[in-house]
């Protein structure tokens, strides 16, 4: 392994297993077409695009499934590094100005982020959430997760979870785009439109 791509975290199976590229997805599968990203339907899940107020721009996937949640989002990324060392070093730095706790520790993902983390109910009472952070860098994009619910714990609600976030595949385009960008989203089409 040369050292340009030691520096991308993705598993050794990526390719295979996902998360994969547009170019690997099987052509044949029907994907809900999310632009950046393109997620298979499967029993029981339950999509939110979740979008920015003031812009009106989609920022985030989040599918619910099997009582956890998955948020994604795709990040333009370079072609020989990987922007997920950096970027949980970032999550650590803002989890712990949050009062929160942070372990790094690897998952079946590669290297990932236990966190507690403080949140305020509705009756303004504090509370900790755990939230497990996952990413994998493809080529020339990087996807996130924040996993939550059940499979932030228990072992087999984060194999589901976990099989789910392979599932996804990311469409970066060829538009040239600042590497962290994040890659555009969108609603999807209905059927007959």
């Amino acid at each position: 392994m040369s050292d340009e791509l030691a520096l991308k975290s993705a598993p050794a199976d990526r390719a295979e297993n996902g998360p994969f590229d547009e170019t690997e997805a099987n052509p044949v599968r029907p994907y809900i077409d999310l632009g950046g990203v393109k997620v298979l339907p499967r029993e029981g899940l339950n999509l939110r695009l979740e979008v920015e107020e003031q812009t009106k721009r989609i920022v985030a996937v989040g599918l619910d499934y099997a009582g956890s949640t998955l948020q994604v989002q795709p990040f333009a990324a370079p072609r020989s590094a990987g922007l997920w060392e950096e970027t949980r070093a970032q999550i650590r730095e803002q989890i712990r100005q949050q009062g929160g706790r942070v372990e790094e520790r690897e998952g079946p993902l590669g290297p990932e982020l236990l966190a507690e983390v403080p949140v305020v109910g509705a009756e303004g009472d504090a509370g900790k959430r755990l939230a497990r952070f996952v990413g994998v860098d493809g080529p020339r994009w990087f996807l996130r997760g924040v996993i939550g619910g059940a499979a932030a714990s228990d072992l087999e609600a984060a194999a589901q979870i976990e099989d789910l976030f392979r599932s996804l595949v990311v469409v970066r385009g060829g538009t040239p785009m600042p590497p962290r960008d994040l890659i555009p989203l969108k609603m999807p089409a209905t059927p007959g439109a």
